[in-house]
């Protein structure tokens, strides 16, 4: 299937899950088991919610991660000093990088805004170099914009 058709079917899915409810922690608990059961290639799949200005660990699929980030730190906290995604080809190669797990070698992270303020970043992580493109931010930040949307 397609990339694009392939995103559309998971955001439909998404859309579905989420429907009208509004309490972000299960929300975000949904979103990871559907992209760590749908994507190839993935070993972890979560979120990291801002706390008390640092990234702390909240809903995901996977292997034990880690606990707390700092702002600027690593690939997630990277993304949420910048406020950009990051879409890492090989993880080994970024500076800082935070090895959780030392099978992850290309990363993706997407920001979680609301009311304009980065609350939490989707994180997700793969043992394959390079398994994310341009298809997999888009498709991302589309099922992250529908997340969004549920908060109130």
């Amino acid at each position: 299937m397609e990339k694009t058709e392939f995103y559309r079917s998971l955001l439909a899915q998404v859309d579905a899950i989420i429907g009208s409810e509004t309490d972000v922690i299960a929300n975000m608990a949904n979103v990871s088991a559907i992209l760590f059961n749908s994507l190839e290639n993935v070993n972890w799949a979560g979120f990291y919610r801002m706390v008390d200005g640092q990234l702390v660990l909240g809903p995901f699929q996977g292997q034990v991660a880690c606990i707390r980030i700092d702002v600027g730190r690593g690939v997630c906290g990277t993304a949420v000093s910048t406020g950009q995604v990051q879409c890492i080809i090989d993880v080994h190669q970024f500076p800082g990088h935070i090895a959780c797990d030392a099978a992850s070698n290309s990363e993706i992270v997407i920001p979680v805004y609301h009311r304009g303020d980065v609350i939490a970043v989707l994180d997700i992580d793969s043992t394959e170099y390079g398994n994310f493109d341009e298809h997999d931010v888009n498709g991302l930040q589309a099922i992250v914009e529908r997340l969004q949307q549920s908060f109130n």
